[in-house]
């Protein structure tokens, strides 16, 4: 009897008894119909490299064509040809807010803020009125600020200039705001368990005003753990006694796009840990992905492909071989000319995505998937033999990469692995097979593992099994 094998998300048991998500490991699924299946599992982007800047990548932006990005305690320029310029020192560390006005690049960095203007260079707001800023964002000629009691604009006609009359607050709970963003020229006041949505009236004093039925009863965990995505907000975060998750606000509502595999990731790290959490959209190739970058991997939740299985479709980033998983090397994403250029966390490197390889920085990385659980309704069954449909023949050349196999009967120890060439570049026709597969009493569930000199494509799993009777 031959099954197509689903493929879109493993399951495994864990110590507390529990059947647990799988996701695909540096896999991307794609909800697309071939003939052969529905979708299939294409390999992720690969990171090429670029260039050297003189420091750490901590943002990146875009404005007038041109490509800025925050590097150690520098704020530089990147030509077209990848030479870096620097522009001038802001010091700090961690990561950074940019934004920009007609006129001026402005860095939320450390609590400071920084305002570049070409022909001018760099300079400090050294306004006292201005206090710490944590975060920032430019509507209607204004800058706005938060310290995390108030929100602070600057004056209409002078950037570094700031009246202490023109306070606001954000003040439906008692809890800090967190982070400030725009959507539809309407600045949100993100807090820790709220969010707050302000207007800008005009007047004499501070010229925005709360928006009463804007108000949502969840707020981000911290300054970067929230983007917007597909035209509204994404964070991570929660109400009051509430353990954190993603949520997606519409209108003035919170919808929450994680699943509980996900929370469970999520409740694994401390709050301080998860405040730290940066998340990133992007939307490309019919994609809408937001990414959730964790210490140990990036999370992916695709925006696109939910709205079309009508199920969360979550996917893994991960860059290293190891098994365990380790942070995924490629942050602040910024669309410049044609391509997707990202700054390395571990380096002074910047690079941009490419998906002729599937490799980051150069380094093999990693990548995997498992199953869903065959059941044979407690007669048991004969595996004769197990085939991947792929898309072979444009591993790396000069690799002959392999495919290791192994199966679980009861989710958490696994079997011996077996492997299975790949193929090697120009071998399209391969065929990627694995003979005796033995007998399975009850269930059985099967995980696959290779690496991205591969560079494989997935459309189907297919299983030969004869079943027995009681």
């Amino acid at each position: 009897m031959q099954v197509s094998v689903p493929i879109l998300n493993g399951i495994y048991t864990d110590n507390a008894s529990d059947f647990r998500v799988e996701y695909p490991r540096n896999l991307i699924p794609v909800l697309q119909g071939s003939g052969i299946s529905n979708g299939y599992f294409r390999p992720a982007d690969g990171i090429v490299a670029a260039g050297s800047g003189p420091g750490v990548d901590r943002g990146g932006i875009e404005w007038n064509g041109v490509h800025y990005r925050v590097m150690g305690t520098k704020l530089v320029s990147i030509s077209a040809s990848n030479v870096v310029t620097v522009l001038g020192t802001l010091g700090g560390s961690g990561q950074v807010t940019m934004d920009y006005s007609f006129d001026y690049l402005a860095i939320a960095s450390s609590d400071q803020l920084w305002l570049y203007k070409p022909g001018e260079g760099l300079n400090q707001n050294v306004d006292p009125d201005l206090g710490n800023v944590i975060d920032m964002a430019w509507v209607d000629g204004y800058f706005m600020t938060t310290d995390g009691q108030y929100l602070i604009v600057t004056e209409l006609g002078d950037p570094f200039s700031v009246n202490p009359l023109k306070y606001g607050s954000s003040e439906a709970d008692p809890d800090p705001i967190v982070a400030l963003l725009k959507v539809r020229n309407e600045i949100y006041a993100l807090n820790r368990h709220t969010i707050e949505a302000f207007q800008n009236v005009g007047g004499a004093l501070f010229p925005f005003q709360r928006i009463e039925g804007a108000q949502v009863q969840r707020g981000a965990i911290g300054t970067n753990a929230c983007c917007l995505f597909m035209e509204s907000i994404a964070f991570v975060g929660g109400g009051r006694n509430e353990a954190p998750a993603v949520w997606f606000v519409t209108g003035g509502n919170s919808e929450k796009i994680s699943t509980r595999e996900v929370d469970q990731i999520l409740e694994t790290y401390s709050e301080s840990v998860l405040s730290q959490t940066l998340l990133e959209a992007k939307v490309d190739k019919g994609y809408r992905h937001l990414y959730i970058h964790l210490p140990d991997r990036t999370l992916v939740f695709d925006g696109a492909a939910t709205a079309l299985s009508k199920e969360p479709v979550w996917f893994v980033l991960s860059s290293g071989t190891a098994e365990a998983f380790t942070q995924y090397r490629a942050k602040n994403m910024v669309w410049v000319g044609d391509k997707w250029y990202v700054g390395d966390p571990q380096s002074s490197n910047f690079g941009y995505f490419t998906d002729q390889i599937s490799s980051h920085w150069n380094q093999i990385v990693r990548w995997g998937f498992g199953t869903t659980i065959l059941y044979a309704q407690n007669k048991g069954g004969i595996f004769y033999d197990l085939e991947l449909v792929p898309i072979s023949g444009n591993a790396t050349f000069g690799a002959d990469p392999s495919i290791w196999l192994s199966y679980t009967e009861d989710g958490q120890t696994w079997s011996q692995e077996r492997v299975a060439s790949a193929g090697k570049t120009g071998n399209r026709a391969k065929r990627i097979v694995w003979f005796q597969q033995g007998r399975m009493r009850q269930w059985r569930g099967y995980r696959f593992r290779g690496t991205s000199d591969a560079h494989i494509s997935f459309a189907r799993l297919d299983a030969n099994i004869e079943p027995l009777s009681v």
